[in-house]
């Protein structure tokens, strides 16, 4: 008969996330938790991230992200939180049973009092890009060439370009250009790009390569290991446009066309996605709409910074633990719907029990286009309550505000919570 064992709370993934939920949860007056991690060591992702620029908002200086990780896994480990590395979790069951399996334990159950889901996120990958050419050696996810140059020790390529201008992509053009190699060009489907302004600048503009908008990869060519691709302008529809192509030698083919939240084991738990953030739907407590499992960090929605990531993931921890603790306070009326309105692509969370909410909660959204000049608003059925000016908003710069518990008990019967632009 397969072993069973019990624990409170059960953090699935030793990233950031699953880092800071925890710690948090400890720090709430939890005992009984577990964090199951799949790979060797704990830290996720930012192992990898060798670069600084982490950390000036959780410690007011500038880390490194395995410094970064460092500072969570000595909280952890100070706390004598419980951890299994090289633990692989197949299934989340609706009433919070976790099975896993390990080359030690073998194949077993936990039964959890609340669960939280902090599996990160995973790059999206060229099958899902439909590029035309042969499949040769030298096509890399900008993710997976970071870990073999800053972890294995491997250049993947002498010549390279990048497609796609997120994060990990403007990172790696710096990277491979400090290792040695000639990074060409970044291209980049949309008119604007998918990454930090201060990325482009430290990455792209400080070294002199070259980032094309609204332009796309139309060919690869290359049968045993990549020789050369050609990029051709986009339409507003991001359709290549005859007679704009333009050819590139090269070695290697980078993509950095966007992260995906890793909701296999969500959809399994039957947590309702969101179509727009990808990620589990969530209320004020970051809870999903299976009561006792809660999301935070990218498996919820994919984040810019590491430091908003902690800071989420300490209030998924400390909802948990008050979960499993049945100190959460009752809900005497609806959840009320937190909408996306003008300008606005999704926001997390996307319903608010009043009753339940802390004093302040904080709202993170992303924008749908560049916008200049403009105000986020928030109203409160009619009534206006935030109205702050914006030079720029992008969609890869994430956007919050913050609600008072005290305007929405102001505001009677109110249905909905409205957050758009208005042009100043």
């Amino acid at each position: 008969m397969m072993q069973t064992e019990n624990y409170n709370l059960v953090i699935i993934g030793g990233g950031p996330a699953g880092l800071a939920a925890a710690s948090a949860a400890r720090e709430s007056g939890e005992e009984s938790i577990l964090i199951l991690e799949r790979d060797d060591r704990l830290g996720g992702i930012l192992n990898q991230c060798i670069h600084n620029g982490f950390g000036l908002h959780t410690f007011q200086e500038e880390l490194t992200g395995p410094e970064y990780a460092q500072r969570f896994i000595d909280k952890v480990e100070e706390a004598g939180i419980e951890y299994r590395l090289q633990t692989m979790v197949l299934d989340i069951s609706s009433d919070r049973v976790v099975t896993a399996m390990s080359s030690e334990k073998g194949l077993y159950h936990i039964q959890a009092g609340a669960v939280i889901l902090a599996m990160g996120c995973r790059e999206r990958p060229r099958g899902a890009l439909n590029i035309p050419g042969y499949r040769p050696a030298g096509i890399y996810t900008a993710g997976t060439a970071q870990r073999l140059v800053n972890i294995e020790g491997m250049m993947p390529g002498r010549e390279v370009v990048i497609l796609g201008s997120g994060d990990i992509g403007l990172i790696m053009a710096r990277r491979m250009t400090l290792e040695g190699a000639k990074v060409k060009v970044v291209a980049e489907l949309m008119p604007y790009s998918g990454g930090l302004k201060r990325n482009i600048v430290q990455c792209l503009d400080d070294f002199g390569i070259p980032l094309k908008l609204s332009h796309t990869v139309v060919d690869i060519e290359g049968k045993e290991r990549v020789s050369g691709i050609t990029l051709a302008r986009v339409d507003g529809k991001g359709k290549p446009i005859p007679g704009t192509e333009e050819h590139y030698s090269c070695d290697t083919l980078l993509l950095s066309c966007g992260l995906i939240p890793e909701n296999e084991l969500s959809s399994k738990a039957g947590v309702s996605l969101s179509p727009l953030h990808k990620g589990p739907v969530v209320n004020e407590s970051l809870e999903t709409d299976v009561e006792g499992i809660f999301a935070c960090g990218n498996v919820l929605h994919v984040h810019d910074l590491v430091d908003f990531v902690s800071e989420e993931a300490a209030v998924a921890g400390r909802n948990a633990a008050a979960y499993v603790k049945n100190q959460v306070a009752a809900s005497t009326g609806t959840e009320i719907p937190v909408k996306a309105d003008f300008g606005v692509s999704y926001t997390v969370p996307e319903k608010i029990a009043p009753e339940r909410m802390q004093d302040t909660l904080t709202v993170r959204f992303r924008v749908n286009n560049v916008y200049r000049n403009h105000y986020i608003s928030v109203y409160l059925g009619d009534r206006r309550v935030t109205h702050k000016k914006k030079q720029i908003a992008a969609p890869g710069e994430m956007e919050q505000v913050i609600l008072k518990k005290t305007d929405l008990e102001e505001v009677p019967e109110l249905s909905e919570i409205r957050i758009c632009l208005e042009e100043a």
